[in-house]
């Protein structure tokens, strides 16, 4: 966390002097990300309105349905105002200190007053904010940013046009459909998921196709009928696939509820937990947490998710969600609706 801070925060004061140089009055609409704080800056100094765009429901406290950031849930069973205790003391110990006190200081040197709790309530300030996922992934909470508009997920990869590479569509066609096993792109210490999550395939005799830039993660010989790849476009592998073992990162879930295909999440940091409870909730998968993650629990896991009629049933109606929805198309007319408005 500490990294993640000092790596955000050094960039913000000289990505604000960047971007203002671009600044045409009347003609420049600005677009933040979760952790881009430099456009909101322009906002006040320059006067232009700002879109905030956060690509995980994840990012959006609340006082009723919280998000989940570790095995501990959503607590649910928790008062309000034990919640609204939880939230101020997160903040006060964690967020302001890494983030909200060295912004203060770029604030001031910008001649803009302090804010306060910038992870409660400021994040989300802006003419605008987005959130890019589908109501039925998170239902709306009460305490959510009045402003906010759920545009579904944006869908933003290349499978739909981008073949597969040969050595995988002849892999795909020699047997039955293979188990898909992925970490993320951003992770290079998944040694224990990955030998985990192909010895449960072993066991069932499943075949597999394991996706990771980094092989030295993975065991030094794999076993028959399972084959590694640095990249795969998801939206053109994954409809081909028995079942995803991912990390739960928000871009692939939301692909392989595109695709149909059942996920067994082994949730690891980030918004990896959130994103697997709602899986988990919807009937399309389930989660593995990394201290259970041992290959006879995950090939249980597995075996139960593949042969269950309720998953499969669950798959179906979510993926006929996504494809009536016109995935990218319907969600950049909402972005730009939202952005004219």
């Amino acid at each position: 966390m500490r990294l993640v801070a000092a790596g955000v925060m050094a960039r913000v004061e000289a990505s604000h002097q960047i971007m203002a140089q671009d600044v045409l009055p009347g003609q420049t609409i600005a677009i933040a990300s979760t952790f881009a704080f430099a456009p909101r800056l322009l906002r006040e100094t320059h006067g232009i309105p700002v879109t905030v765009i956060h690509l995980s429901p994840s990012v959006l406290g609340s006082e009723f349905c919280a998000p989940r950031f570790s095995p501990l849930g959503h607590m649910t069973a928790l008062p309000r105002f034990v919640k609204r205790f939880i939230w101020r003391t997160m903040d006060s110990k964690f967020m302001d200190p890494l983030y909200t006190v060295p912004f203060n200081q770029v604030r001031a040197r910008l001649g803009l007053p302090p804010v306060a709790r910038m992870f409660h309530q400021w994040l989300h300030q802006a003419d605008t904010t987005l959130c890019m996922a589908p109501d039925w992934f998170a239902a709306r909470q009460p305490d959510w940013p009045v402003q906010l508009e759920m545009t579904g997920f944006p869908m933003a990869e290349h499978g739909e046009n981008q073949p597969l590479p040969i050595e995988l569509t002849d892999f795909i066609d020699a047997g039955p459909a293979p188990v898909v096993i992925t970490a993320g792109t951003a992770n290079a210490v998944s040694h224990a998921f990955f030998s985990s999550a192909i010895a449960a395939c072993r066991l069932l005799g499943k075949r597999a196709i394991v996706v990771t830039s980094d092989p030295k993660q993975l065991p030094p010989d794999l076993p028959y009928g399972m084959i590694h790849v640095s990249y795969a476009p998801f939206a053109a592998l994954l409809p081909h696939a028995l079942a995803f073992i991912p990390h739960g990162g928000i871009g692939s879930v939301s692909q392989a509820l595109r695709a149909g295909v059942p996920q067994m999440i082994q949730p690891m940091a980030f918004d990896q937990f959130d994103n697997a409870s709602r899986v988990t909730q919807l009937g399309v998968g389930n989660e593995v947490l990394p201290r259970h993650f041992a290959p006879e629990r995950v090939a249980r896991s597995l075996e139960t998710l593949v042969t269950d009629a309720s998953v499969v049933a669950s798959c179906k109606r979510y993926k006929d969600l996504l494809q009536d929805a016109d995935g990218i198309m319907q969600t950049c007319n909402r972005l730009l609706e939202a952005l004219n408005n």
